[in-house]
């Protein structure tokens, strides 16, 4: 079971994704946990909004299960899925499936792959069933405010 972290709000997340990341997006607010917390897209094409949103909830898990966790703590293989998305006024609630391994466990089974691929005594669907049971999924939604959405007054 993970338990729920949420990123502090209070440095300014263009910064933090810049610094984290290396990527300069325009956006402001926060990282998304409630409406009142969303993550504000300032300025983005209708084309790029979902991949925008996808990588911005790929950064929130990275930070919230590997980034800002003891070495012990961490995850791997951080893998996101869309669920549902619904659209509220100018918000945007996106509802994603996150999978991980513990980063340990993950670096093991990686090694074990690697070192008995081309055994014939290595079990491959027994490796990935171990895997798979070994995965962590959890939910979580993602609040976003779109610019061009808003209703002028």
């Amino acid at each position: 079971m993970f338990k729920k972290i949420e990123i502090d709000s209070k440095e300014s997340m263009r910064e933090l994704v810049k610094m984290a990341f290396q990527t300069d997006l325009v956006i402001s607010g926060a990282w998304g946990y409630s409406k009142e917390l969303s993550t504000v897209l300032e300025d983005i094409s209708p084309n790029t909004k979902v991949q925008i949103q996808f990588t911005l909830a790929t950064m929130r898990a990275y930070l919230e299960m590997n980034m800002t966790l003891g070495e012990n703590e961490r995850y791997a293989a951080i893998n996101l899925n869309e669920i549902q998305r619904k659209l509220e006024g100018s918000y945007e609630k996106v509802s994603y499936e996150i999978s991980a391994i513990k980063e340990l466990e993950y670096n093991a089974f990686i090694t074990e792959y690697k070192e008995n691929l081309e055994k014939k005594t290595f079990d491959i669907n027994e490796h990935f069933s171990k895997r798979k049971e070994a995965t962590l999924k959890r939910e979580v939604i993602y609040w976003f405010k779109i610019k061009e959405l808003e209703i002028a007054p």
